[in-house]
């Protein structure tokens, strides 16, 4: 058998791994080819994919914090003693009822897990209620366009659905009592001012500030990473806003 036959049926380790490497960059220009060459979209096109968008962020940003621990373990969100009533805290933690601080403040953070439940659907119906005005002015705004957007048409419904819930998940994880035990040891201690506070209407703000600080942030990981836009519809319209804010 010739040499030169021998090379063809038993190709060197160099010229296969040359090959697969070429296959594997016509791969990843093809698709980046197709990234770039996915033109205008048109006005559908940006409707939908920008509802499919605040859809998902809002549904998931809800739906994290509606989990337990969704608020007591996440830092950024997690609900503390009102400003007014630190001084509260620190005297009862300096008198050894830390405990019952704790507690406090885990019963509150339970109560907004349950209120987040309450969320989603008030998201979708302000999602549904956007006009095409809207969706260009929110696809073409600031990075927070969308999370705006959902405060001044969402907020009031929001509170409205989750002061009741938060009621009586603080009744019913023992919040109200825990709170009205460290307010009233508070107000017993010799030469403090007395305090009143009141607890629902605190969490249910907190509760709501969490929420849209973690739709902003979703909100941002659309705009700024390509790899968190999962459909070729939303590929298009985001690669379209960008080329339009450069």
């Amino acid at each position: 058998m010739s040499s030169e036959n021998t090379t063809f049926k038993n190709p060197p380790i160099v010229l296969i791994l040359a090959f697969m490497l070429f296959l594997g960059s016509c791969d990843t220009l093809n698709h980046l080819s197709k990234s770039l060459d996915m033109g205008i979209p048109t006005e559908s096109e940006i409707n939908s994919g920008l509802k499919q968008a605040l859809e998902y962020g809002t549904s998931y940003a809800s739906g994290e914090l509606a989990k337990e621990n969704g608020y007591f373990g996440n830092v950024a969100v997690k609900i503390l003693f009102p400003e007014e009533a630190k001084k509260v805290e620190n005297t009862l933690r300096s008198l050894g009822l830390g405990n019952l601080c704790d507690q406090v403040i885990l019963s509150i953070n339970r109560a907004a897990e349950d209120a987040a439940k309450e969320a989603k659907p008030i998201f979708v119906d302000a999602i549904k209620q956007m006009t095409i005005t809207d969706v260009r002015n929110i696809l073409l705004g600031e990075k927070n366009a969308a999370t705006l957007y959902f405060e001044s048409k969402t907020t009031n419904t929001l509170e409205s659905k989750f002061k009741p819930v938060i009621q009586s998940s603080l009744e019913k994880v023992g919040a109200t009592k825990y709170w009205s035990d460290v307010i009233g040891r508070y107000n017993k201690v010799p030469l403090t001012t007395p305090i009143e506070a009141d607890l629902s209407t605190y969490v249910t703000k907190k509760a709501i500030d969490g929420l849209f600080h973690e739709i902003a942030i979703e909100e941002l990981k659309i705009r700024e990473s390509a790899s968190a836009r999962s459909t070729l519809l939303l590929q298009k319209v985001f690669g379209y806003a960008e080329r339009q804010g450069t």
